[in-house]
């Protein structure tokens, strides 16, 4: 028996100075800048939506966009193929030169604004709304989720997402699994503490459960807003631009989260009812400075500009034309904290 403790043999007395010496170390936490730069080579996640955009998940169109035919659907206006899953929303057919052009000159001026863009390199097979990044992936504290989509044509999405992430060493802090679906334009982050999500055909009960528990292991309230109709996602609703300062379309907006915007005293800018609703579908790359449609935005802009919000344009009508926009093409991996 060792002399140092009458209970504790040699050996297990030398074990215990090992670990003394050589234990655990669960501090600093994993979302220390310091501890993520060390074992991730960067600070990931996202704490908001508004502070400066330093990394963010983009697809280029290509190849996939094939799958579309000229199958008219006059239920919705545009083109598409109930049995294979796949819809566009245009009437015409895609213009993959233009929509490449248009994602060249989004990605351009992002890069010009500090902001790396990470690619998801090839899409899944007939996965021709891969282009929409926002929904695949959601930025949080320390990392990001890769979600489940909701809809037959968009199946398949999470796996290049999740390569793309591993590939550029983003940590993923979980998967949704089982009959979970959400779609990250169903999501958005207030503060550091409080997100907000859509209850919806893309984002049903046991997705947001899931989602939910991600967040309250990182210390994050989720407000759950349930959807009128079959509006899928809230970024045509509300949209955070600068802290405390927000742009919604007031009448997708359930009376009881208005309510708690202005008891926090937020900043509301409402979209003018005669710009189009894409208006909304803006992305906040720094605090009050945005990216926005060049040409759809006339009254929104003004109230923009009179709020002391700095907009930058592009054309993006193109891609638009899928049935998403600016920010629906984005997801950000990693924001400033302010």
């Amino acid at each position: 028996m060792s002399a140092h403790t009458p209970s504790m043999s040699e050996h297990e007395y030398r074990e215990a100075k090992f670990f003394q010496t050589f234990g655990s170390v669960p501090t600093p936490g994993f979302n220390d800048p310091a501890e993520q730069t060390a074992v991730w080579g960067r600070p990931w996640g996202c704490t908001n939506d508004v502070g400066k955009l330093r990394a963010v998940l983009m697809h280029r169109p290509g190849d996939e966009l094939n799958i579309v035919e000229d199958k008219p659907m006059p239920e919705t206006g545009g083109f598409g193929d109930p049995e294979k899953g796949w819809y566009w929303m245009g009437k015409t057919l895609p213009d993959l030169a233009a929509m490449q052009a248009a994602h060249d000159r989004f990605t351009d001026l992002l890069r010009s604004e500090g902001v790396e863009v990470i690619y998801v390199d090839k899409a899944a097979p007939g996965a021709m709304k891969q282009i929409y990044c926002r929904d695949s992936v959601i930025g949080v504290k320390g990392g990001a989720i890769v979600t489940r989509l909701a809809r037959k044509v968009r199946r398949g999405e999470e796996l290049p997402v999740t390569r793309a992430l591993a590939n550029a060493g983003c940590p993923i802090l979980g998967t949704l699994h089982g009959e979970a679906v959400f779609e990250g334009g169903g999501f958005a982050l207030i503060d550091e503490k409080t997100a907000v999500c859509a209850v919806s055909v893309a984002c049903n009960e046991e997705g947001v459960r899931q989602v939910e528990r991600i967040l309250n292991g990182l210390g994050i309230e989720l407000i759950k807003l349930p959807m009128p109709g079959y509006r899928i996602h809230i970024d045509g609703s509300f949209n955070m631009i600068d802290h405390e300062t927000a742009i919604i379309n007031i009448n997708e907006l359930p009376y009881f989260f208005i309510e708690y915007l202005n008891k926090r005293g937020m900043k509301l800018i409402e979209l003018p009812p005669e710009d189009n609703a894409f208006s909304l579908n803006c992305l906040a790359i720094a605090p009050g400075k945005v990216i926005m449609h060049e040409t759809r935005t006339p009254r929104l802009a003004e109230r923009l500009d009179k709020a002391g919000i700095e907009v930058l344009t592009i054309d993006y009508e193109c891609v638009e034309l899928g049935g998403g926009g600016i920010h629906c093409s984005t997801g950000p991996l990693a924001r400033d904290p302010s």
